[in-house]
């Protein structure tokens, strides 16, 4: 038996649904690899230690969708998955404020409207967030982009629950990655999410989910440690470094891989008081 609203939905409205996907093509030309990214259905990945700008560039990118198109948004819905409690309302709101032409609290509102946020504790919270956000996708024909702030966040206490068994260690992350990856597919999303940089690459690291080109260009330090179900559904990895050199005026650096396609292009960016700024 399937879902009621998915037997009550017709083929009509499945096709209006899909379409009214906005492109997202506009979120951040200077964050990708390739014009025209991402697409519906692109996973990308932003990877690196604290404090390079991560969790900035997702209020960035947030900010670029809920505001209007009259003020040089793209006016669609997100939904922000935080896993690391990191998210600051007050900050995204000094963003709006300082891109936002009128900055009356009506339009802070309207933007805020097209944001949900959930909390999640545990990997098992997680996945159990994930199935009950179907229905809402359905229901919601401009929610297109998902974030979710960190997929790594449970690494260490799902090593440590599951004992000596790789398995039972990497079972609710790889529930989740199949589900995501589902949500995606069906629902035509593109999907944001961070990872920490826990590991350090050895000599015979990444190989087998970083293409050795890739691996050269992009002089990272590099170690996949997430399971294989979430190394394999990213389209994009984008590496985040801050820059040591004082006297640059852009701190920050990041490097955009096109996984697929082998596409590398590096980037500096600065971060303001109205947010991030390449």
């Amino acid at each position: 038996m399937g879902d009621p609203l998915r037997r009550a939905e017709s083929g009509t409205q499945l096709l209006a649904r899909l379409e009214g996907r906005s492109a997202l093509k506009n979120l951040e030309p200077y964050l990708f690899a390739e014009e025209g990214s991402p697409v519906h259905g692109d996973v990308i990945e932003f990877h690196g230690p604290e404090g390079t700008g991560k969790t900035e560039m997702l209020y960035h990118l947030v900010a670029r969708c809920i505001i209007p198109k009259s003020g040089g948004g793209l006016e669609v819905k997100v939904m922000f998955i935080d896993t690391d409690y990191h998210f600051d309302m007050l900050r995204l709101v000094t963003i709006l404020e300082n891109r936002l032409a009128q900055r009356t609290e009506e339009i802070i509102k309207e933007c805020l409207g097209r944001l949900f946020l959930v909390n999640c504790s545990s990997s098992t919270q997680l996945l159990l967030t994930l199935y009950s956000l179907e229905n809402m996708f359905c229901t919601h024909p401009s929610l297109c982009l998902l974030i979710l702030d960190s997929i790594s966040a449970f690494y260490w206490i799902d090593r440590s629950n599951g004992g000596e068994s790789l398995t039972l260690q990497e079972m609710n992350l790889k529930k989740c990655a199949n589900f995501l990856e589902k949500l995606v597919s069906e629902h035509h999303l593109a999907l944001f999410a961070t990872t920490q940089m826990l590991m350090q690459k050895s000599a015979n690291s990444a190989e087998s989910f970083f293409p050795l080109k890739l691996t050269h260009e992009t002089d990272t330090d590099y170690r996949p440690y997430l399971c294989k179900s979430w190394q394999q559904m990213v389209t994009h990895r984008i590496f985040f470094s801050k820059q040591c050199n004082s006297g640059n005026s852009k701190g920050f650096t990041v490097t955009s891989c096109h996984l697929k396609r082998n596409h590398v292009v590096k980037r500096s960016f600065s971060i303001a008081e109205c947010g991030v700024q390449f």
